[in-house]
């Protein structure tokens, strides 16, 4: 078994995360990650209330004992989200453990650390990670730019940029974005982390509440399949290429294009229905990684986690070592 100071601290068996993913981290999910041994982040707005919230952690408690986690994006947004309320919710919960994405964290460190909740912020820059460093978190999960979803603007892949923030950082560190197998988990820890983050590989699973295209149309894409798109309005987002990502990225190139231009096919709405839920890979946008180039199953939770760990522990026991002459 592979002992990090992550699995210490945050009290699970192994050092592998599933991050907070919009319509995708439910409650069947992230007990399936929990009783894997992992560490599993509900996400609390895809949830459309507080009240909501609180019932898919209820649910998540039905179904296993272990630890879990909510991921809790705090974005600028048109209608106002209760963000108060959904991290009291969270609270109320018994929740431990938050991992908080997008805007600084620091508002809601009091209370979270008052009802003693551990938090994990998601950072895709040392200056950023330094910040929450600063402010009390816990633990830092640093998206490289292979990651699903919004990798920033500074284009740093993983190689560099987690050994960057293992140089800079004194609390742990979760390497995010192109993880998907024993290799990575060993390579993330050679680095300097203490666990790996995986979102694409976790939606590959026979668990996560999508449609079947969508689980073998990652099976059957290479690292090629992603795009960047929202690069001109300064919000750059990795998603699986499709119709609609090609789409949006020739609109958006176009002299003075703004998001006014692609939001109806950038619709979340729309993804989620026609993609996720219906299974129509060309009917809206959808989120994928460059780690979809190394999945070639769809499997259980327990299968892709077990054999994650099988395949780290026998490259540090056997193959490395072997390497010393």
């Amino acid at each position: 078994m592979i002992k990090t100071r992550f699995t210490d601290i945050f009290g699970v068996d192994h050092p592998i995360v599933c991050g907070g993913m919009t319509a995708v981290g439910k409650a069947e999910l992230i007990a399936a990650v929990a009783e894997a041994g992992a560490l599993g982040f509900l996400t609390a707005l895809t949830q459309p209330t507080p009240e909501a919230l609180a019932a898919e952690i209820g649910r998540v408690r039905d179904l296993t004992d272990k630890p879990f986690g909510v991921n809790l994006t705090i974005l600028p947004t048109v209608d106002p989200v209760p963000y108060d309320e959904y991290r009291d919710a969270i609270i109320e919960g018994g929740v431990s453990i938050v991992e908080t994405a997008g805007a600084n964290p620091e508002p809601h460190m009091p209370a979270f650390k008052a009802a003693g909740v551990k938090v994990v912020h998601k950072a895709v820059a040392i200056r950023h990670a330094l910040k929450a460093e600063r402010v009390g978190v816990d633990a830092i999960s640093i998206d490289g730019f292979e990651c699903a979803g919004h990798p920033g603007d500074d284009d740093v892949p993983g190689l560099v940029l987690i050994n960057a923030a293992a140089r800079s950082l004194s609390i742990p560190i979760v390497a995010s974005g192109g993880f998907a197998n024993g290799a990575g988990l060993v390579a993330a820890l050679a680095l300097g982390a203490d666990a790996i983050n995986m979102g694409t590989r976790f939606v590959a699973t026979t668990e996560a509440p999508v449609h079947e295209n969508v689980k073998q149309q990652i099976v059957a894409n290479d690292e090629r399949s992603t795009i960047l798109v929202f690069r001109e309005f300064r919000n750059t987002a990795r998603v699986a290429r499709n119709a609609v990502s090609e789409e949006i990225a020739a609109i958006s190139a176009r002299p003075g294009a703004t998001f006014a231009d692609v939001a109806h096919l950038a619709s979340g709405e729309r993804g989620r229905r026609e993609v996720l839920a219906e299974g129509n890979m060309d009917g809206g946008m959808w989120w994928a990684g460059q780690a979809q180039g190394l999945i070639d199953e769809v499997r259980s939770c327990r299968e892709v986690v077990g054999s994650i760990v099988a395949e780290a522990e026998a490259l540090i026991g056997e193959r490395m070592p072997k390497l010393l002459a």
